[in-house]
């Protein structure tokens, strides 16, 4: 009888508030035209005001616990797969549903980030937004972590990734110098403005032939299948530039890689060019794939 939707919002009315230095404290009430009271849902007006103020963020708490897949919080989703995740994940709660709805819809309206936080957690607003995975679900329009090819401007982020790496002997020494030289060959996985995770990928054109090196994750980030989106990122670009085969050189991480599918070659599997700068002081195994 006396329950609404939201139809317009007084957005100047708001933000001359704002502007202004003040907090601006919105109740689930409406008004039509002829002076009636309606109660509206919280969501729908968050999600609405939001939108009409062009809100960089949107946080929601909620009742419900985290929203959760295999055990694991879902940490980041899209407004299409909010969309996918409503219809075929039926024992979502009532409250969880219109929340992810309306996060999805603002989303779509231009707030480029909604948060779902569950209140059940202590410290739950200050972990979420001053830790990088947070505690909740992220709603944004584009992914959380973004794949890409690597830039000038990444150099720090590798290094900081790989130096670890190189000094406990599993990856080669590598200086600024030479990643900024060779950045044209990385890519890498950025979450939330910080490099998590790099590969190369050096072609050798005339054999057919290219080398995966420089993979490396984030301590933080290891086991959540990062170094899988990169492989087959790496994969997909070497087969689409005529590369029928991808080697990589490793000492410690042989049987990361076999269980992908790489097989045990030896230096006779390597392109001539790679041969003669072959170290075989580092004794490196050669571990060759062959791609469909």
């Amino acid at each position: 009888l006396y329950t609404g939707e939201v139809r317009r919002i007084e957005t100047r009315a708001i933000c001359h508030q704002l502007e202004a230095g003040n907090l601006v404290v919105i109740p689930p009430l409406g008004y039509s035209p002829t002076g009636e009271v309606f109660n509206l849902s919280a969501a729908d007006v968050a999600a609405a005001v939001a939108a009409s103020v062009n809100a960089d963020k949107l946080i929601m708490l909620t009742e419900d616990k985290s929203l959760k897949r295999s055990g694991r919080i879902i940490g980041n989703l899209t407004p299409a797969q909010v969309d996918s995740m409503l219809v075929r994940r039926k024992s979502l709660t009532p409250e969880q549903r219109l929340m992810l709805d309306k996060a999805a819809t603002a989303c779509r309206k231009g707030v480029r980030r909604v948060h779902l936080v569950s209140r059940q957690i202590e410290g739950a607003l200050l972990k979420e937004l001053f830790t990088r995975d947070g505690v909740g679900t992220l709603v944004s329009a584009e992914p959380f972590d973004q794949i890409r090819q690597a830039r000038v401007d990444d150099v720090g982020g590798i290094l900081a990734l790989i130096e670890p790496l190189e000094e406990s002997g599993i990856l080669v020494r590598r200086s600024r110098e030479i990643l900024e030289t060779e950045i044209s060959h990385f890519t890498v996985i950025e979450r939330d403005g910080t490099v998590i995770a790099c590969a190369a990928l050096y072609p050798y054109g005339k054999d057919a032939m290219a080398e995966l090196a420089c993979v490396a994750v984030h301590p933080d980030y290891q086991g959540k299948g990062f170094g899988d989106t990169l492989l087959q990122r790496l994969e997909e670009k070497a087969a689409n530039t005529g590369i029928g085969q991808l080697f990589v050189l490793t000492t410690q991480s042989s049987q990361w890689f076999q269980e992908r599918g790489f097989r045990k070659g030896d230096v006779h599997s390597l392109p001539m060019a790679k041969r003669g700068l072959y170290n075989y002081r580092r004794n490196s195994r050669v571990l060759v794939k062959q791609l469909d």
